[in-house]
């Protein structure tokens, strides 16, 4: 009886291990379009158009923001293991810039290796106005108030 109880025993902690150890796999996810690396190159600088390029790789994940210019083709796959943040392993974009006549002037290629990290979220907000000290501010306003700013 007992050999029955010590094997249910470790068949329960066999089962927990892998039920932690599957917990703990990374979970791996591609966001984005990146076109096929053969269409890409049969793009002919300064000969195909908006038009050809839209047909051949689809529409832009993004276009640039002075005009319609530059399209830019983005994807990006991320791994996340456990309770550690997501992290970038690979990250292709496609740049194709376009001259006045809607013809393309360059192909570019970027990798991760090509990006930098921009913290968006500093917590501080600059601006662009004087840095003025305790006692400048607390004494600026003396004689600049009128009765009527109190009404």
């Amino acid at each position: 009886m007992s050999g029955n109880k010590f094997q249910k025993t470790v068949l329960a902690a066999a089962f927990g291990g892998v039920l932690v150890a599957s917990g703990c796999s990374p979970i791996v996810n591609t966001h984005g379009y990146s076109p096929v690396s053969a269409d890409v190159s049969t793009l002919a600088v300064g000969s195909d158009t908006k038009a050809s390029v839209l047909e051949l790789l689809g529409e832009p994940t993004s276009k640039g923001v002075e005009g319609d210019n530059s399209w830019y083709y983005v994807s990006y796959t991320v791994r996340t293991f456990a309770f550690f943040p997501p992290k970038i392993t690979d990250r292709q974009i496609l740049a194709i810039s376009f001259n006045g006549a809607g013809r393309v002037a360059a192909v570019n290629t970027y990798g991760l290796e090509n990006g930098i990290v921009v913290d968006l979220n500093t917590g501080e907000t600059v601006t662009g106005g004087q840095s003025l000290s305790f006692w400048q501010q607390m004494l600026g306003n003396v004689g600049n108030f009128s009765a009527e700013s109190f009404l």
